[in-house]
């Protein structure tokens, strides 16, 4: 049996989609969405890392073998962001300063990753984007034991599939269906506009309360007897 289930790449997307994508914080599309988000203990690298949005390239390793990763970071293309699912293993890293360095000459826009990485501070040398559960020592090795190319997985608790897209930051990583990414953007920019004129009518010394509505229908509750205000 073939230990190895490879699919082509997923068709790119439009440059201006993910451009406008890396606009909006991963925080924002929370305000606007609850489908997609990946687990908390999945987090970037660089504390400050700005958004950046990819087309989801998906990879799946078993336990300690990272052969597939060394062709996976041979197909990459400009524009991709590549989703590794470790099938629960959170002892080997499989991404270091070498993996590292050819993902970025590639063009790859970042790494995901639900295990750990080895090498941190050369990854951040590097100036790759990668958001993993944390850092050790214990690496992988070309074993030979099989894995999946561009095929379906499931990661930080979401499924991924090749062509999603992947919008992540230093608050978290959040996958979006290629047919709901415009819409979302859409929402998202909407949303930060909503949040820049609260922002600015705060400064201007209105209470949170106030600008919301929160205030007024709390007074209306009270009016009413219905809330004890003791």
């Amino acid at each position: 049996m073939n230990k190895y289930r490879l699919s082509p790449l997923p068709a790119q997307v439009a440059p201006d989609l993910l451009t406008a994508l890396e606009k909006i914080e991963t925080a924002t599309l929370g305000h606007v969405r609850l489908t997609g988000f990946m687990t908390r203990n999945v987090q970037a690298l660089d504390p400050a890392q700005p958004t950046r949005a990819g087309l989801a390239v998906t990879l799946a390793l078993p336990a300690m073998c990272s052969t597939l990763m060394h062709y996976a970071v041979s197909q990459i293309r400009p524009g991709d962001m590549l989703v590794v699912d470790r099938l629960g293993d959170d002892r080997f890293a499989c991404v270091g300063g070498a993996v590292a360095r050819a993902a970025r000459i590639a063009g790859a826009v970042g790494v995901v990753i639900d295990g750990p990485v080895t090498d941190e501070q050369e990854i951040l040398g590097e100036g790759l984007p990668v958001w993993c559960t944390g850092s050790a020592s214990l690496t992988t090795r070309r074993l030979e034991l099989g894995g999946t190319f561009n095929r379906p997985v499931a990661y930080g608790g979401v499924p991924v599939l090749p062509g999603d897209i992947v919008v992540a930051d230093a608050s978290g990583v959040v996958v979006l269906p290629a047919d709901e990414a415009a819409d979302e953007a859409a929402a998202g920019f909407a949303r930060e506009g909503r949040v820049a004129r609260t922002m600015d009518r705060l400064t201007q010394g209105e209470k949170l309360g106030d600008i919301t509505g929160v205030n007024a229908r709390f007074e209306a509750l009270i009016g009413t007897g219905k809330m004890e205000t003791k």
